[in-house]
């Protein structure tokens, strides 16, 4: 399993309620109905532990990928298409792909 973790802040004039009612209403779902998609979560991140400076990014998403081919396959449909390109016009985003360092851990 591939999981994927997307930092990211909303694009300045984007309003935290219009991308979270976003993310609820068509990311959300749309992305776990993906049949390579064990599970996703949007996060907003609340602050750094241990310290009252902002944090370097306002959201998450942590995305577990069971077939990366079968991903690639599906976000290429229109509709996905589409969330990527509503996406990217409300977030400024960084995606990073992960492996566990030890076998079998998530």
């Amino acid at each position: 399993m591939t999981r994927l973790l997307v930092l990211f802040n909303l694009k300045p004039g984007i309003t935290p309620e219009a991308y979270e009612r976003w993310a609820r209403e068509v990311d959300l779902p749309t992305v776990r109905d993906l049949e390579s998609i064990h599970e996703f979560g949007v996060y907003r991140i609340t602050g750094l532990l241990g310290s009252d400076a902002p944090p370097p990014y306002r959201y998450a998403e942590v995305i577990d990928i069971t077939d990366m081919q079968r991903f690639g396959s599906e976000v290429a449909t229109a509709r996905m298409r589409e969330i990527a390109a509503r996406f990217g016009e409300l977030a400024e985003t960084h995606f990073l792909m992960t492996e566990p360092l030890e076998p079998g851990g998530t």
